[in-house]
């Protein structure tokens, strides 16, 4: 069960150099830093009722900066009606493995072939309040096709640069409780787009890995 215990609206701004290093970071140097990354798996205890799923955090250079593609869900899917997210879904006993679901359920949920992406790496596994264990498998690409997007699933998808995410001063944060433990919970809004959860949580971490924060 989670529980609101304190709001921070007044957080302050990153350092400047990482956000300048994001403005003209280099997909090479992503790349790179993923391809040593040692990600760190989910060791909990997994809930009886728990749902493995995978997501694509789908990055490409728009206009000379590294933007990470998002998903609006509509209100006619099952769960986190009407949010922000990564494409992605549940595990299907026919996947090879958490790269191969993401591949899927991007292409099926907004239309983008497997062969456009490059999987460049991926990052830590994590567990929301609704018992999805995800697993964000990060991929490129490097031209974007036209999009196919299934309307019963994806209202829209939208394009925020990395560096957006990188500035606290365009976010707030709320501590809670989750599974008697207390973590920080991140909320952006970006062109009237409320990026918070694990969504935000995901972006924030692969910040983090680029940064060499462990």
């Amino acid at each position: 069960m989670k529980q609101v215990i304190d709001a921070d609206k007044h957080v302050q701004p990153h350092e400047h150099i990482i956000l300048d290093n994001l403005h003209s970071i280099a997909i090479e140097h992503i790349r790179n830093v993923l391809s040593e990354y040692n990600r760190k798996t989910f060791d909990g205890v997994k809930p009886p009722d728990v749902h493995e799923a995978s997501v694509l955090v789908p990055l490409l250079n728009n206009n000379g900066e590294i933007h990470v593609l998002l998903t609006a869900r509509t209100h006619d899917v099952e769960t986190h009606k009407g949010q922000i997210s990564f494409p992605g879904g549940m595990n299907d006993p026919e996947d090879a493995n958490a790269t191969a679901t993401a591949l899927r359920e991007t292409e099926e949920e907004i239309g983008l072939p497997r062969a456009s992406v490059e999987i460049i790496g991926a990052i830590d596994d994590f567990m929301t309040p609704s018992n999805f264990l995800i697993t964000p498998i990060v991929g490129y690409i490097s031209n974007l096709p036209p999009l196919d997007i299934n309307k019963a699933e994806v209202a829209e998808t939208l394009l925020v640069p990395l560096s957006f995410f990188a500035d606290t001063g365009n976010g707030r944060t709320e501590q809670r409780l989750l599974y008697d433990k207390t973590v920080t919970v991140w909320f952006f809004e970006h062109q009237g787009h409320l990026i918070w959860g694990a969504t935000a949580a995901m972006i924030k971490r692969l910040i983090e890995i680029i940064d060499n924060k462990e």
